[in-house]
């Protein structure tokens, strides 16, 4: 199954505001072991729409994957489960919203729930990390790489969960 076919890619705008491209980070693991790699997958759970981010613990760097966009769970799913599918992650990352002093909300137990289904789905452990103002910063970050706001749209999920797991590979011991 075609990821395109499940996902929204995050098109050229990332490619020009990023400078490596998803196929070179493809190029620097081994496409049939990712695991061994230590590939980390990671989240920016909404109702509407999921951002994703990849990265190697080997190199601690992320990249802005896709955005699933799916209401229903089916949909959102089997997304996820081509995303799975073609990187092999080792692990999972969830972006644990919260109030800026700290405490759960809504959302947060959404994403709570959401990472209790990952798991359970794909057998994979799921770790957290706070992400309060990762949308801000992933806003913040595609307006200085000058891309539009209506092309910041698409992307912005993404790149949010770009910062989710690049906050939790330098937390986390990972190289920088």
């Amino acid at each position: 199954m075609s990821r395109q076919l499940v996902v929204a890619s995050t098109g050229s705008a990332i490619a020009q505001a990023f400078p490596v491209a998803l196929p070179a980070l493809h190029a620097m693991t081994d496409p049939h072991n990712h695991a061994a790699q230590g590939t980390v997958l990671a989240f920016d759970f909404g109702k509407k729409r999921i951002g994703t981010a990849i990265g190697e613990t080997a190199i601690g760097i992320a990249h802005p994957l896709s955005t699933i966009h799916a209401e229903d769970k089916q949909h959102r799913y089997a997304a996820i489960e081509a995303v799975i599918r073609e990187w092999q992650p080792a692990l999972l990352v969830v972006g644990l919203p919260a109030h800026m002093d700290g405490t759960e909300h809504e959302m947060s137990r959404l994403a709570r729930k959401f990472a209790g289904e990952l798991a359970q789905r794909f057998k994979l452990p799921v770790e957290f990390i706070d992400e309060r103002l990762t949308s801000a910063a992933a806003e913040s970050s595609l307006g200085e790489s000058g891309i539009s706001s209506h092309k910041r749209k698409a992307v912005v999920d993404s790149v949010a969960a770009q910062h989710i797991l690049q906050d939790f590979l330098d937390r986390t011991g990972r190289p920088s």
